[in-house]
């Protein structure tokens, strides 16, 4: 799964990195985003715009607006399929910026697990693929939700964890956000990165607290 991840990199390096559009203004730097809290989102190959989500999926048809809490990954394998996911995978697909995420490490029993922090190589922004939701509010008012899709690891993510979040690049992430692309081509995208691209290191558990949102987060501790 991917429970947190990292977009450290100055708004305006982003928006040229990425080839953004406009509103990349409303992000701030975060070295810890939890689930629940907004992230940044793009939903449209053409305009760009950076628009702000809650991440953790709630379908347009949930009374039960806590689902969300359950959803914040969903399988690259079964979105297609899924009742919560299957609309959002054929009209409501998106790009989720990062620079970085996390994965835990399973320890000896009674140990606590290890946070490992994963980035390219060349310290670059991506996007993972993503697919969001808009869901009316009783009180009025609409909330819109978003939810990361995950695959099998690469051969570096597969010592820490056993899945790992789809990460999108030049090639393959506006093409994601396409309409009218037949499933089969969308699910050869979510594919796990190239591993040798990528490096990890473990940081401090004090990444476990979602209120530790500060750049000591990101730095390595010895193993």
């Amino acid at each position: 799964m991917c429970g947190r991840f990292t977009l450290t990199l100055d708004p305006g390096k982003l928006q040229t990195m990425l080839d953004l559009g406009p509103f990349v203004h409303i992000i701030q730097p975060r070295y810890n985003i939890a689930p629940s809290q907004p992230v940044a989102i793009v939903k449209d190959a053409a305009k760009r715009a950076v628009e702000l989500y809650r991440w953790g999926l709630v379908p347009s048809w949930a009374d039960d607006l806590t689902i969300g809490n359950r959803l914040i990954n969903a399988r690259a394998e079964t979105a297609h399929e899924k009742p919560s996911f299957r609309g959002a995978f054929k009209y409501r697909r998106c790009l989720i910026l990062a620079d970085g995420f996390y994965e835990w490490q399973a320890a000896h029993k009674g140990a606590p697990k290890k946070p490992f922090l994963f980035k390219l190589k060349n310290e670059s922004p991506f996007t993972f693929a993503g697919l969001y939701e808009h869901k009316q509010l009783p009180e009025g008012g609409e909330l819109h939700t978003c939810t990361i899709l995950t695959c099998e690891p690469n051969d570096l993510v597969r010592d820490v964890h056993n899945r790992m979040p789809v990460m999108l690049d030049e090639n393959t992430r506006w093409a994601w956000l396409e309409p009218g692309v037949d499933q089969m081509t969308l699910r050869e995208m979510l594919a796990p990165y190239p591993a040798e691209a990528m490096k990890c290191f473990p940081v401090s558990r004090a990444v476990n607290t979602p209120d530790n949102d500060r750049p000591e987060v990101v730095e390595p501790v010895s193993g």
